[in-house]
């Protein structure tokens, strides 16, 4: 099987991922969904964008498998969105940006704090080799041909 090379898609998961929810409008509406709000009215108002660029993005991440559209009035006609188990596995990604924007952006202030749900602890993001349970470092990682990655003719 032979597929066109589209901007390092075919090589790359981080190209393909950020093809989805690349943008900075599709990050701050899936934040928001994560923190529970779900319906069109309340993100639109929440992030202060405009109502054809939010319908844009939310359509394009139910297309992908990222959100459900989901009905919760009849009359008039009204949907939800909610995470699919696809969207819910983006949350170490977005936990990272966080991370790295309360570091280097907010000067080590951070505007919000995650926390363990039952016993309030801040969370922290890391990176653990699962063999040996070590923390990895980023000067500690390497990169190897995958199983998804043909071979160029």
């Amino acid at each position: 099987m032979v597929r066109e090379s589209t901007a390092g898609l075919d090589h790359c998961s981080i190209a393909a991922t950020l093809a989805v929810i690349g943008d900075r409008w599709t990050v701050l509406i899936l934040r928001d969904v994560f923190r529970g709000v779900h319906r069109f009215s309340d993100l639109q108002e929440n992030l202060g964008i405009a109502k054809n660029l939010l319908s844009h993005r939310l359509a394009r991440l139910v297309d992908a498998g990222v959100l459900d559209k989901v009905l919760y009035q009849d009359r008039p006609i009204r949907f939800e969105y909610r995470l699919t188990d696809k969207g819910r596995d983006l949350s170490p990604s977005l936990i990272a940006l966080m991370g790295w924007g309360d570091r280097w952006m907010a000067a080590g202030e951070p505007p919000t704090v995650l926390v363990h749900d039952r016993c309030g602890t801040p969370l922290a993001q890391r990176v653990e080799c699962p063999a040996c349970n070590e923390d990895i470092t980023p000067t500690h990682i390497r990169s190897r041909r995958g199983p998804g990655r043909e071979e160029s003719l």
